[in-house]
């Protein structure tokens, strides 16, 4: 996985008015951060246990999760983002947090 994601990194480079869109995925829980990868800062970050998951699936919780960091986006005045998939398959879970930042508003 580790090659899949060096391949994707060449090509895909966030920045101040466009940042990138990390996901991380693990078996206990998920990570999204907007990173502008110029100044090597993270602008905001969203983790799944910020998520109230009550009798939700791990694939609700991405989608709520997608939500959320949709959220912190516009506060801090971002619309477009670049989708850094982090070598995963855009499959599943990190197909509904995508789906989930689509519906809270921003664009790829």
């Amino acid at each position: 996985m580790e090659n899949r994601h060096r391949k994707l990194r060449y090509k895909i480079i966030g920045t101040a008015a466009r940042p990138r869109l990390s996901v991380y995925r693990s078996n206990a829980g998920m990570h999204l951060q907007l990173i502008d990868d110029a100044t090597g800062r993270t602008l905001a970050s969203a983790d799944s246990k910020e998520i109230k998951a009550d009798k939700k699936t791990k694939t609700e919780v991405a989608s709520e999760l997608g939500k959320l960091i949709a959220e912190k986006a516009q506060s801090k005045k971002i619309v477009e983002v670049v989708f850094d998939r982090g070598g995963y398959r855009y499959h599943g879970r990190v197909k509904a947090a995508a789906d989930g930042a689509r519906a809270g508003g921003l664009k790829f």
